[in-house]
């Protein structure tokens, strides 16, 4: 495989299971599962690239201009970065013949990213320990990331049928 065409896959890996974790959330939204808010990340992330990196609270941090596109923006460009370290780790052999075990691995591995760094830079804690409700908050956590995980693996298998 190029590197061109393993740059390319894992782009469409990223973007595939991001996409099936929003998937994920709309169906959790239409339940009346409360989900992310992507303007907070947008605009957590506008604040990083202002030099702020931790909040209080960033539901009080002053909005950025366009942060539900930033949000959404970051949101995609993370799940292909996620994408790429699945690729590091299990080598570019693995897009060709996906498996299930790897995906959801470093999909479940990946969800210590919000607990432990960006929920806490949002003035959340550490897990969610700020908020009203932290134990369910991280399991929705981990449940989205699994989800990630099995997009992770349903994308490449998806990438790979349309390629042969």
């Amino acid at each position: 495989m190029t590197a061109t065409e393993a740059f390319v896959r894992i782009i469409l890996l990223g973007t595939g299971a991001t996409a099936v974790m929003d998937a994920w959330l709309l169906l959790l939204k239409r339940m009346g599962v409360q989900t992310l808010n992507f303007a907070f990340i947008g605009r957590w992330v506008g604040h990083c690239f202002r030099g702020t990196l931790v909040h209080p609270s960033i539901g009080k941090a002053l909005p950025i201009p366009g942060e539900r596109v930033l949000g959404w923006l970051g949101h995609y460009a993370i799940g292909i970065a996620f994408a790429g370290l699945l690729v590091g780790l299990e080598g570019t052999a693995w897009m060709r013949a996906p498996s299930l075990l790897p995906a959801v691995a470093v999909g479940l591995g990946t969800v210590a990213v919000p607990l432990l760094a960006m929920q806490p830079a949002m003035g959340m804690g550490i897990a969610a320990s700020r908020t009203p409700t932290p134990f369910r908050n991280c399991m929705r956590s981990v449940v989205n990331h699994a989800v990630f995980g099995l997009g992770l693996y349903l994308a490449s298998a998806a990438v790979e049928w349309f390629i042969r």
